[in-house]
């Protein structure tokens, strides 16, 4: 089977309480949807844990107006950390997580009424498309961005996961993977110099190299038209040197803690990422089960370490209590869902 990138499935975000926090994220951005909920041993996970299995809590959330998830993660017998120093924008690692929106004037508004700690206004980015920044409660920074594509309208102020901000030391180096690899093999801007819309981020009024990548051809495969296209921003610091956001922590901890993408074809891949120089850091070889959601899972790092996941989805459920469940091994890989099957996740809401 030829490796096919489905899109985004989800960013992994590290909390000290993932229920607060996901409780948090159904009220700012509708991640509403409960794909699975597990408690268990991460076993697998030793190259970015420092050779120690770790206890924790996984849940994964969607959202059905169409974009990736979160996979709110909490470790469960240790005290997780935030970063040991005071991040800026180009530290490396994955800095902000993007929200899809279907009117972000809307969403800006409610999200003032609401409290939400905004990082300035409504401004253009370098694509002309409408966007602000927002810190969650956990010091977490997302980038609310025009969107108008939907899988299927909600109620919430947000659409899922359009992208991710990530810090590298060297953006050529970097692109041999999220674009050689990962296919984002469409530069929409690549400049260079001070920014206006980065001046309400740490570090926002420096110099960088900021290059905005997405895919020339639509994602196909199984949940293809939920995820839909996404972007990655990469950001390059120009009058400093970037510091590890997990310097001196273990994956799992306090922020964003990986990047994750829904596959098909993960032996191709496998043997791509290798020939490339990015060979699997972990592999679950034959399969995972996360309680009521099973496959196979695998992860490269970025050539400054930022963990990149691989999830060949074998089987999801759809009305776990009627034991209904979409099995999609046999299913042609490049071929989506119908819509109907793939809009019966919304049987699995979380209301508060």
């Amino acid at each position: 089977m030829k490796k096919n990138i489905v899109g985004i499935q989800q960013i992994g975000v590290g909390l000290k309480d993932a229920r607060e926090g996901w409780k948090w994220y159904r009220s700012a951005f509708g991640m509403d949807i409960k794909v699975f909920e597990d408690t268990a041993t991460a076993r697998l996970m030793h190259h970015y844990t420092n050779g120690k299995d770790c206890e924790r809590y996984a849940a994964l959330a969607m959202n059905m107006e169409g974009g990736g998830g979160f996979e709110v993660w909490q470790h469960t017998q240790i005290d997780p950390k935030p970063p040991v120093f005071d991040i800026k924008l180009g530290d490396t690692g994955i800095f902000i997580t993007k929200m899809k929106c279907r009117n972000v004037q809307r969403a800006y508004d409610q999200h003032q009424e609401m409290g939400v700690n905004i990082l300035g206004e409504p401004t253009l980015n370098p694509e002309n498309r409408l966007h602000y920044y927002l810190k969650d409660p956990y010091n977490n920074i997302f980038e609310v961005l025009e969107d108008d594509r939907c899988f299927m309208k909600q109620k919430s102020l947000t659409g899922g996961v359009a992208g991710a901000v990530v810090g590298v030391s060297d953006i050529d180096k970097a692109m041999e993977v999220y674009s050689g690899i990962l296919q984002y093999d469409e530069v929409g801007t690549d400049s260079t110099g001070t920014f206006e819309d980065f001046t309400p981020l740490p570090g926002g009024k420096e110099k960088y190299r900021r290059v905005v990548l997405s895919h020339k051809e639509p994602r196909t495969g199984p949940f293809s038209k939920l995820l839909g296209p996404t972007q990655i921003e990469l950001v390059q610091p120009l009058d400093r040197s970037p510091r590890n956001i997990f310097e001196n922590r273990i994956w799992g901890e306090l922020g964003f803690i990986h990047l994750c993408f829904n596959i098909k074809g993960m032996e191709a891949l496998q043997a791509e990422c290798e020939a490339k120089g990015f060979p699997f850091t972990v592999n679950s070889a034959n399969s995972f089960d996360m309680g009521s959601a099973a496959g196979h899972f695998s992860y490269i790092s970025d050539p400054d370490g930022t963990p990149i996941e691989f999830v060949e989805t074998h089987k999801l459920p759809i009305a776990e209590k009627l034991g209904l469940y979409i099995n999609l091994k046999k299913r042609d890989p490049q071929k989506p869902l119908p819509s109907w099957m793939v809009k019966s996740l919304a049987l699995n809401r979380v209301k508060d």
